[in-house]
């Protein structure tokens, strides 16, 4: 058993991972539990597995006596001598087991803590990978979609992920088999079945990174993004700023010749509208530019009220200025962070709409 279970641990330790000194310490802890039940020796099982000398050994510990008071933890006088001649009453000795008394739990022991082992080596494994990929894109591929409950469950690479339905773009149809890039939103560690990759195809953080994927002067540092406000399926407004040279034009290197970088990325969402707009560190220029595609003639700061502030249009740009059930108003409120109330030049309407 020894030879073959040894081989095993090295094998584990090669191929996944696990120390073979650590997987020998669980063993060798788990193996005096399995032995102390199955014999019903109480505490006078011990044992112990050296890893590096690939050796094990299993012992009982008798109290040597003169008249047997518990049968599991007394040894007489007479008997313990057949172990240790020298042995007297009051004396502790040991008596090593013959690998037959001990091979058959000494096997389902190992066998059982060695597939935990793997299954603990494996959830370490996609950890470590996950971490990598915090907060990053991944394209996965996918492997089923729930009839009951719309989920997809995504093959990605060392095990699967599911997407909610609630995290897919509303009126986007996924399909078995589809290659389809997803955000890492979050890992959860100390989950039953191991970590849980919490992932998202509505989140503002998939059209950020797929921004610095396709606009080389994002992913250089030339061009930063400062905020995204996002509906998915719908509309996303994208703040982008230049940051070092001021000749960059960071909406222009967003948009690309003719369109085609934000036409790739629209592409990929599935037709969402994109609104590219410039940041500044004045909010009035950058509320006002982040109403686009709307004119504003006026934003005036509201001293009354923390983030708030009263923007002017022009009557024929008012709806735009709203957008479609306050769309285009709302989406402004969250890229900027103040709290926009928008109103017509000639002040007959009025409306408002908040983060």
């Amino acid at each position: 058993m020894n030879k073959e279970f040894f081989e095993a641990v090295r094998m584990l330790e090669k191929e996944k991972g696990v120390p073979a000194a650590l997987l020998c310490e669980r063993i060798q802890q788990a193996l005096i539990v399995a032995l102390r039940n199955d014999y019903n020796k109480k505490e006078v099982v011990f044992c112990e597995i050296d890893a590096e000398k690939e050796s094990m050994r299993v012992w009982l510990r008798k109290n040597v006596v003169e008249e047997i008071e518990d049968e599991d933890t007394d040894i007489l006088v007479e008997d313990a001598q057949k172990y240790q001649s020298t042995a007297k009453a009051g004396d502790i000795i040991e008596i090593e087991m013959a690998s037959r008394e001990f091979s058959r739990v000494a096997a389902q022991t190992a066998k059982h803590v060695i597939r935990q082992g793997i299954r603990e080596a494996e959830r370490g494994q996609v950890m470590e990978e996950f971490q990598k990929r915090y907060q990053e894109l991944i394209t996965a591929t996918v492997h089923r979609v729930d009839p009951v409950n719309g989920n997809v469950i995504l093959d990605i690479g060392k095990g699967d992920a599911i997407l909610p339905k609630a995290e897919q773009v509303p009126g986007e149809v996924i399909k078995e088999g589809d290659l389809i890039k997803v955000f890492v939103v979050d890992i959860r560690t100390g989950e039953k079945n191991g970590p849980r990759i919490m992932i998202s195809r509505t989140h503002p953080g998939l059209v950020k990174r797929l921004f610095e994927t396709e606009v080389p002067e994002i992913y250089d540092g030339a061009v930063e993004i400062k905020a995204v406000s996002r509906e998915a399926g719908s509309r996303t407004k994208i703040a982008v700023a230049a940051t070092q040279d001021e000749n960059i034009d960071p909406v222009g290197a967003c948009i690309g010749q003719r369109g085609a970088r934000v036409e790739k990325i629209v592409e990929l969402l599935g037709g969402e509208k994109i609104d590219i707009v410039k940041y500044s560190e004045d909010p009035k220029l950058f509320i006002s530019a982040a109403l686009a595609p709307a004119d504003v003639l006026s934003v005036e700061i509201d001293p009354t009220a923390t983030n708030a502030c009263h923007v002017t249009v022009p009557d024929d740009q008012l709806s735009l200025a709203i957008g479609n059930k306050g769309q285009n108003a709302r989406l402004a409120a969250k890229l900027t962070g103040w709290k926009i109330d928008i109103q017509p030049e000639s002040g007959f309407f009025k409306t408002s709409d908040t983060q």
